[in-house]
Parts: structure tokens; C-alpha cells; sequence
């Protein structure tokens, strides 16, 4: 569905759920690789009958890898995609049917978001060409080394789109696969595939779940890779595989291709020497992707403990409560509607909103969805009590934003002064010594002497800040009375104000909402939370 941060918040408030895939290995005899044998029992203790995979979700993946080198041509993508595939099959190994499907034509609403999400990306791009030119130009004038730049062909995966030439050979090369692992594995002898290419329309997802729906009767325990559609399907034994989400992956630097620092720190150092005489210096260290299993039983486990409530003016149902579950979770955005403003899951939306839901579900008198359909009366009074809480939401995410912000500038006035160091060194007798020197400081012949020269020398110091800052000040030496003597005359640094220049910050923290409800549709609903966002849902 495409929920930001989503799964990140489920594994952490769920962590049962999560189950790490094992894998069995191919073996290499001789020179020759010895395939997995697929007949064999599940080495997960667990067998499954059906595997539903959404291949948008593996040929991104193939086509423009992050964490290894890019494939050079076509041919190369395609012989990823169908390695994917294998791997995925060795590990769940189902026992009847293997449905995959490609995104086809998608709905309005999410053209809506696909256009303005590549039209971001394309302005984003050009920003990162522009920073790179100007970072490159700045190391070479302080005299760093950067390597030369290469032109690359880069993959455009907005190819990866209904109608293109991609789409139809990525079809013929997955009919071949299908028919020659058909005729030559043992493993895929009684199993039944299906082929939902880009040509049928709908999104990947909408079309599993329309197929689970129709064989609901053969459906015993289903694997495909999507949370909330599998909750909505209500079905007892329900699994997800996911590749497992390792955050703070290093990235090398877009210049130097060392890692450690981004592109706008790069400081053109030599790359150090990898290996003993540099022969691993174009290689890319390579970690194999493991996968983990979603078990939905357990989280419909956990929603049963959470969502059970008491004293209900109506009979407790689960399953209806679990279908406003998911109905809930759209409000903090999916790939078809933009999320509400002053929901984000970072911050707590959706345990917000459960608390908000068992509070307002004793005065609706039922639940928020029946049978699909949304009784939008129950949904405005839900929405009504995110209204009250959101100036609260809006003042503490600003209160957040200062502090992070003095937090950086406290941080920044600290380096400045450990790179500095101190403005003025006492000498002989009172001069630093490092520790665990032998030699032994010089002995005071006059103390007053030596005083004295120590505040001629610091007044000198004083002087020199001054006379530097009066010719850049235009002449102009006049301090205020509430000057400290340390920084009498020294011109004040925009990084050393107290306050920043800020923006003029138009963000109103009241919601104003327009609903209009004839003959039991939802009309129009405005919310607008800024002179600059207004955003408008025409049913």
C-alpha cells in the first residue's frame, strides 16, 4: 500500500511477528552448482500452499540496485529477476499454485501521485547534478584530488510503466522462464502458475487480492507481500515475505566514491589502499539480502488484545473491528490518497487514532465500515476529535523543531571552538605541558616580571581583535555597555547570533473542515492547514 514508515513502526510495537527466513543453498560439486531440491519438506517447519508474488516489488529491485553494481544491459536485468524468483520459490516452496502479477494500468488517483513523486524526482536530480559540479569545482580550487567523472548510462526505471517496450519484453522473458522451470524442475511439477502482466489492468496488489477472493475455497496458508489487503482478507493463515530492512546502510559519497561523508563534506582526501597491493579498489563489498516472514496470525493476535473493547453499546466484533483498523491506517497516507497533515506514524498517529476510535465508537453506535462501504456520519465524528487534538499536535512538533535546531547550532558553536582553540597561551613557568613529559618547565626567575609581560601580551591580543574589527566595522569602534571585555569590538558572526533569521511562517494551527453529506456520499472534504495547502477529495 505504500505507507511511509509503516512496517518500521509494526516490527517495533509488534516484534513477534517478524520471523527470520531459512534458507537452504544451492551446492557446488566439481565446478558444477547443484540446485536446491524444492520437493523436500520446508526447512521452516512450515508448508504453503499458495505464493503470491508482486513483481513491481522485485523488478525495481533487479533493474537499479542500491547496494550492489547495476546491471549493464537488459539481458543482465532479466536473468536478476528470474534469480529473484528462484530464491523466493526455494524459500517458501508452494505445494499448488505460484500467482505472479505486474502493475497494469494503475487508477486516476494514483497517476495523480506517480506523476507528482517522478516530477519531484526529475527536479531532485537536477539539484544533485548542480551540487556536484559546484562541490567538484570547490575541492579542485583547495587543491584535492577527485576522480575523473564517467559517463554512465543510467537505467530510467520510469520505464517500469504499463505500455513501454520493457513491460512487453520483461513479459515474453517471464513466460519462457515459467515454461523451461515448467518442463525442468522438479519442484514447480504440480504447481499451478499464473502470468498477470502489465497488460491486464490494476495494480499488482488489487489483483492478488481479487484472485485470493475468488479462490478463497483453495486458500489455506497465502504468501504475498502486502500488510493491510492481507488483513482485509480475513483469512486464518496469512504470511508476508519481505526483505529484511537494515537502516543506516553506508552509501558512498557521489565524488570520491569513498564513504563515511556525503557529497557536500567531501574534502577530496586519497582513498585509502584496499588490500595489500589496492586489488580490491573497484570492487563493492556485497551482503546477500535475507528475508523475513510477516505472520499475520500473530498480529491479528495482537489487534485482538488491543482493539477488545468493554461495555459497547452494540456486540464486539473482531473482524469488523479489524476492517476499521485498516480503514484508519489510510488516513496516515497510502498510494492513492496524501495523508492528513497532522498524522505522521513518527510521531504516534496511529496509536493516536486507535485511542481516538475507542473513545468515539461508544457514541457512533457501530463501526466506521460494513462489508466495504463507509459510513462517513461515525467517520466525521472521528475525524471531529482529530480536529481537537491538533493545535496540541502542531504546537509540540514546532516546540520539536526549535529544540532540534538549538540543539545543532549548541553543536556547531562546539566544533568551532575545538578547531579553534584557546585565543591566548600563557607562557614559561604557567605555559600547558602535555602529560607524561619528562622534561621539566622552565623555573621563574622574577614572578613579577613575568606577570606583567603575560598582560602586556594578552592586552596586544585585545588590541589587534579590536583594530581588526573597527576596519571592518568602516571605522566605527563604539560597543554597547552590555559588551563582555573578551569580545569588546569583535563583529558578531550570523552563526554566533542568538537568533536565526526564520521564514515567515503562515502554518495555522486550526483545522477548518467543509463537509457536505447528500443522500449518505461524501461530497467534498477540504482541509487546509497552511496559506500554501489546500487539499480537496471529490467523491
Amino acid at each position: 500500500m505504500g505507507v511511509p514508515a509503516f512496517f518500521r513502526w509494526l516490527s517495533r510495537k509488534y516484534p513477534s511477528i517478524i520471523v527470520h527466513c531459512v534458507e537452504e543453498k544451492g551446492k557446488e560439486c566439481n565446478g558444477v552448482c547443484i540446485p536446491v531440491d524444492t520437493t523436500k519438506p520446508n526447512p521452516n517447519e512450515v508448508e504453503f500452499d499458495n505464493l503470491y508474488l508482486d513483481m513491481n516489488g522485485i523488478i525495481h529491485p533487479c533493474t537499479h540496485p542500491e547496494d550492489k553494481p547495476a546491471p549493464k544491459n537488459e539481458d543482465e536485468m532479466m536473468v536478476a529477476i528470474f534469480e529473484y524468483i528462484d530464491r523466493l520459490f526455494n524459500i517458501v516452496r508452494p505445494r499448488r499454485v505460484l500467482y505472479m502479477a505486474i502493475d497494469g494500468v494503475a487508477p486516476r488517483a494514483k497517476m495523480n501521485q506517480q506523476r507528482s513523486r517522478r516530477f519531484r524526482a526529475s527536479k531532485e536530480g537536477v539539484e544533485l547534478v548542480e551540487e556536484k559540479s559546484r562541490v567538484r569545482e570547490e575541492v579542485i580550487q583547495k587543491g584535492g584530488y577527485l576522480p575523473p567523472e564517467e559517463i554512465k548510462e543510467r537505467f530510467d526505471s520510469n520505464c517500469i510503466t504499463p505500455g513501454t517496450e520493457f513491460m512487453d519484453n520483461l513479459a515474453h522473458c517471464l513466460r519462457y522462464y515459467v515454461a523451461e522451470r515448467l518442463t525442468n524442475d522438479p519442484g514447480w511439477k504440480n504447481i499451478v502458475v499464473f502470468l498477470s502482466d502489465a497488460s491486464v489492468p490494476g495494480e499488482g496488489e488489487h489483483k492478488i487480492m481479487d484472485f485470493i477472493r475468488r479462490q478463497r475455497g483453495t486458500c489455506i496458508n497465502t504468501q504475498t507481500d502486502l500488510i493491510m489487503l492481507g488483513l482485509a482478507t480475513h483469512e486464518p493463515n496469512f504470511t508476508i515475505i519481505r526483505e529484511e530492512f537494515k537502516p543506516n546502510k553506508p552509501r558512498p559519497c557521489g565524488l570520491c566514491g569513498q564513504t563515511g561523508h556525503e557529497i557536500k563534506d567531501c574534502q577530496g582526501m586519497p582513498r585509502e589502499k584496499q588490500g595489500q597491493h589496492d586489488e580490491f579498489a573497484n570492487t563493492m563489498p556485497l551482503a546477500e539480502q535475507e528475508f523475513i516472514f510477516i505472520r499475520l496470525c500473530v498480529l491479528r493476535e495482537y489487534l485482538a488484545r488491543e482493539l477488545t473493547m468493554a461495555s459497547l453499546p452494540f456486540p464486539f466484533d473482531f473482524e469488523r473491528s479489524v476492517d476499521d483498523w485498516v480503514f484508519m491506517c489510510f488516513f496516515v497516507g497510502n498510494d492513492f490518497l496524501p495523508h492528513l497533515p497532522s498524522l505522521e506514524i513518527r510521531e504516534g498517529a496511529i496509536d493516536r487514532l486507535v485511542r481516538i476510535y475507542k473513545d468515539v465508537v461508544h457514541k457512533t453506535g457501530g463501526y466506521l465500515t460494513q462489508n466495504g462501504y463507509v459510513n462517513l456520519e461515525r467517520v466525521e465524528m472521528i475525524m471531529q476529535a482529530v480536529g481537537v487534538a491538533e493545535d496540541n499536535i502542531f504546537k509540540k512538533r514546532k516546540e520539536d523543531e526549535e529544540n532540534f535546531k538549538r540543539r545543532n547550532k549548541e553543536k556547531r558553536k562546539r566544533m568551532k571552538a575545538e578547531q579553534q582553540g584557546p585565543a591566548y597561551l600563557t607562557m614559561g613557568q604557567f605555559a600547558p605541558h602535555a602529560l607524561g613529559r619528562r622534561d621539566r618547565p622552565e623555573a621563574v626567575q622574577n614572578a613579577r616580571h613575568q606577570a606583567c609581560d603575560m598582560r602586556m601580551q594578552s592586552n596586544m591580543v585585545n588590541a589587534a581583535q579590536s583594530l581588526k574589527a573597527m576596519m571592518k566595522n568602516g571605522g566605527n569602534s563604539s560597543a554597547g555597555p552590555s559588551d563582555s571585555a573578551d569580545s569588546r569590538g569583535v563583529k558578531r558572526k550570523a552563526d554566533d547570533s542568538d537568533s536565526e533569521p526564520e521564514p515567515e511562517d503562515n502554518v495555522s494551527l486550526t483545522w477548518t473542515r467543509q463537509m457536505r453529506i447528500s443522500g449518505g456520499r461524501w461530497s467534498s472534504h477540504t482541509w487546509r492547514v497552511s496559506a500554501g495547502y489546500c487539499a480537496t477529495i471529490t467523491r
